[in-house]
């Protein structure tokens, strides 16, 4: 299994690329990846970590995937 710093680093990366490339897509994300968390003692290990980056990459293999059909069906985002 990774390090924490490699997931937060893959996360920090993860998350610049969408902000970047997809900014559509960067603004439905709830919360600002540079934030720490408002909890006093949040219980973040290296699961959950891993599970919050795996759903950033589920989330952006969909746009692209939805992203790809509605253009090769004419469809805008708008």
């Amino acid at each position: 299994m990774k390090t924490m710093q490699e997931l937060l680093s893959e996360i920090m990366l993860l998350t610049n690329h969408i902000e970047t490339e997809y900014p559509e897509l960067y603004r439905f994300l709830d919360e600002n990846p540079m934030t720490i968390p408002s909890l006093d003692h949040p219980n973040i290990d290296k699961e959950i970590m891993k599970e919050y980056m795996d759903s950033l990459k589920q989330l952006l293999e969909h746009y692209l995937e939805t992203h790809q059909t509605n253009k090769i069906l004419g469809k805008s985002h708008s």
